[in-house]
């Protein structure tokens, strides 16, 4: 669903993940008709950068727990 909303809203699915200020500006990226893909791709590789940094701390927080 993420994805999604990265590709057709990109400035919306970085209010999902935590990021308001890049949301902001990505917003005005976007409202330029070229703007609009290169808002895409970073809102897409945001979304797999926050996803990887979830992965990481669930396995470093499974490793500390005794």
């Amino acid at each position: 669903m993420r994805l999604l909303l990265a590709i057709f809203l990109p400035w919306l699915q970085f209010f999902t993940i935590g990021r308001p200020f890049s949301g902001l500006f990505c917003l005005l990226l976007q409202l330029t008709v070229i703007g609009w893909i290169p808002a895409a791709i970073w809102s897409v590789y945001a979304l797999s950068q926050y996803k990887t940094d979830r992965k990481i701390e669930k396995a470093l927080g499974a490793r500390r727990r005794p």
